[in-house]
């Protein structure tokens, strides 16, 4: 484990007891550019209204929500690893939001996220992982120093927060 920061599972009541830390994190990185979702202008009320919604989903069981502090216990990452899947697809989850704060980037975050995650993944008996992210991002680039393999790409897939089109790359890993 880095000294410089620790991972945790947060259970829905901590995601609640941590919303303006969480979306903080999540404003600061759809206002850097990342592909997750939203638009601009993006605002606080959109993000704490999102981890409402993953507070409660976290409370059926239907996703794992990771998070990294830094040394201060100040929160700099996140990332989800949702479980409930179709009846036909038990053995597999897909990868949301990872999500890192400029201030902790290049930092082992990341990757110690995505680490913890398959760790979490194989203890829920999932050996598929599957994720999406913007084509041509730094992401894809990361992905693939990971492990993981690109499966192809969908064109005019997504709107990147500022309203451009972009295509997305998806991605698998076998545990």
């Amino acid at each position: 484990m880095n000294p410089s920061f620790t991972l945790h599972n947060f259970s829905a009541s901590e995601i609640l007891a941590n919303l303006d830390a969480l979306a903080e994190v999540l404003s600061h990185c759809v206002h850097g550019g990342a592909s997750v979702s939203f638009m601009l202008p993006f605002s606080t009320e959109s993000a704490l209204a999102f981890w409402r919604r993953t507070a409660e989903s976290t409370a059926r069981h239907e996703r794992v929500v990771l998070v990294a502090k830094d040394a201060g216990q100040r929160i700099v990452g996140t990332v989800q690893l949702v479980i409930d899947q179709p009846e036909n697809q038990p053995h597999r989850a897909d990868v949301a939001k990872l999500l890192v704060h400029e201030s902790a980037r290049r930092k082992g975050v990341a990757r110690a996220l995505m680490q913890r995650l398959e760790e979490v993944a194989i203890d829920t008996h999932k050996t598929v992982l599957v994720l999406d992210t913007a084509t041509g991002s730094g992401a894809e680039q990361f992905y693939e120093q990971c492990g993981w393999h690109k499966s192809g790409e969908i064109p005019r897939y997504a709107l990147m927060p500022d309203g451009e089109l972009t295509a997305t790359s998806i991605f698998y890993k076998f545990l």
